[in-house]
């Protein structure tokens, strides 16, 4: 009975070792994205201090969401809807990185998720400039989108934003605010595995397909200039934008900030999260299916077909994927192809947006002109 006891006590002290494992692994990894994507520096300092166990991760984050959410009701109540909107847009984001690669625990996870949906949609309208929510049919399901136009006179060339493996179209007020600035509309999508579209569409390596869609239905967008579209896409996103370079003939002009080239090649050096998490959105029913889907995407033979404008940022600090495979794709770019390596980048260089965010808008700008 004593040995059962002892045993049972060590799996437990086993568990506890590998959940604050996690913790500190989000934290280490993730700390730089979530405060360049608006969570408040205080704010994370005093949540991640509170948890201790991932399994808490998810219901801490949602508190801290909830305060933000509180605020911005009370600023709908007094009619402070320029606050309304950016409190409700910023607990968004703290919803949205509670449910971040929390695929332990998917009640939990979609009940963050619906609230991140919930409080951008509502903080549309008081955003400045205003956004308005787009919905494209897509396999059976949608792909959800938020288009948002710069102030002046259109038609509007747009950039197209792609989300990586747990990003999804919550996390890119600041990236948004750099196109808008620069005249260039907006449309942030989640595609099939991303945050809407992760439930019902797996993800998938042709990119192009999703892609097409989402041109196609540009064109049927008021005041804005489907002849000029730009495509964006940070970490695994970076690798679906891309794709869709070199699958579509109408993308005028390519951010690809820190994607994988094959993601097979680097899955056993991928953090335990990142690994779970993809098991997940790709619907594989082990890691050993996972990691032959992962091998399923790959840019072999993407590079040539690349003829337009394609701007490959990388960070030489990136700890999930190797800024080599930045470089292997410059090589095999057939068009006007430019590598930007920052030394002291991680990943997503996110701890440096000062030196990627501005450059990539105007660069972005000059490629839609």
């Amino acid at each position: 009975m004593e040995i059962r006891v002892c045993r049972v006590l060590q799996t437990r002290a086993m568990l506890s070792v590998m959940a604050d494992a996690r913790v500190s692994a989000a934290i280490g990894h993730w700390a730089p994205r979530f405060v360049a994507n608006g969570i408040d520096y205080s704010d994370f300092v005093k949540v991640t201090a509170g948890i201790e166990r991932w399994d808490d991760w998810c219901a801490k984050w949602c508190e801290e969401g909830a305060r933000h959410e509180e605020l911005g009701r009370a600023a709908l109540d007094e009619g402070r809807t320029r606050s309304a909107g950016a409190h409700l847009a910023q607990a968004a984001v703290y919803y949205h990185f509670a449910k971040f690669m929390f695929v332990n625990d998917l009640e939990q996870l979609r009940a963050a998720h619906l609230a991140a949906v919930r409080c951008l949609n509502e903080a549309l309208p008081y955003l400045d400039p205003p956004g308005e929510r787009i919905e494209i049919p897509f396999d059976g399901s949608v792909i959800a989108g938020v288009l948002r136009r710069p102030e002046g006179q259109g038609p509007h060339p747009i950039v197209v934003l792609i989300p990586g493996l747990d990003s999804a179209k919550e996390e890119f007020r600041p990236t948004e605010r750099e196109f808008l600035s620069r005249g260039l509309a907006t449309l942030s999508i989640d595609g099939p595995g991303q945050g809407e579209a992760e439930y019902d569409l797996a993800i998938r390596p042709d990119w192009e397909v999703p892609g097409r869609a989402v041109i196609d239905a540009i064109g049927g967008l008021p005041d804005i200039d489907a002849k000029k579209v730009g495509i964006w896409g940070v970490s695994l996103g970076g690798y679906y934008a891309a794709r869709v370079a070199a699958g579509d003939e109408r993308v005028r002009g390519t951010i690809a900030l820190c994607g994988p080239y094959c993601l097979g090649e680097i899955w056993d050096q991928l953090p335990e999260l990142t690994r779970a998490a993809f098991t997940v959105r790709s619907k594989s029913t082990s890691e050993e299916q996972a990691r032959q889907r992962a091998c399923e995407l790959s840019l072999s033979g993407a590079g040539p077909r690349i003829t337009a404008p394609i701007l490959i940022i990388a960070g030489q600090r990136d700890r999930i994927f190797p800024w080599q495979d930045a470089a292997r794709l410059r090589s095999e770019v057939a068009g006007n192809g430019e590598l930007m390596l920052l030394p002291d980048g991680n990943h997503g260089c996110a701890n440096v947006t000062y030196k990627h965010r501005g450059y990539g808008a105007d660069w972005m700008a000059r490629a839609l002109a």
